[in-house]
């Protein structure tokens, strides 16, 4: 196994991965999606309705429920969804998002891909990510 998968691995060992349907649904019981997708993914694929868009190398300020960067709906117990093209950025991303206090941050099994294969909402892309 390679160094990479390892890490992964041990990211993902931590995570409740969501599927696109149990997303959805906790989405419309409040859980905050998080897309990190660059913008020219965005642009060419859709994004999700309702999610927010935090560029990946701002994730960790504007999420950390402790920074004074984060974005005013974040507390502990937030529930926060994160979204990348396939599933793979979004792992490492929500076992940061962990480590850094948010105990119930997860990630899309399959990523944008996967929610957009089932069939599920998606709006025209190119939305400014939160500053």
């Amino acid at each position: 196994m390679s160094a990479v998968d390892s890490l992964l691995a041990t990211a993902r060992s931590g995570l409740d991965r969501v599927t696109p349907a149990r997303a959805r649904e906790l989405q419309e019981a409040g859980a905050l999606l998080v897309d990190i997708r660059p913008l020219a993914n965005r642009e060419a694929e859709g994004e999700i309705p309702g999610a927010v868009i935090v560029e990946r190398i701002h994730l960790e300020w504007r999420l950390a429920p402790d920074s004074e960067w984060r974005l005013p709906s974040v507390t502990p117990g937030s529930t926060v969804i994160v979204v990348c093209n396939e599933g793979y950025s979004s792992s490492l991303a929500a076992a940061d998002l962990q480590r850094l206090g948010l105990g119930n941050a997860t990630d899309l099994d399959g990523g944008f891909r996967a929610w957009a294969a089932a069939g599920l909402p998606v709006q025209a892309g190119g939305s400014p990510a939160v500053p």
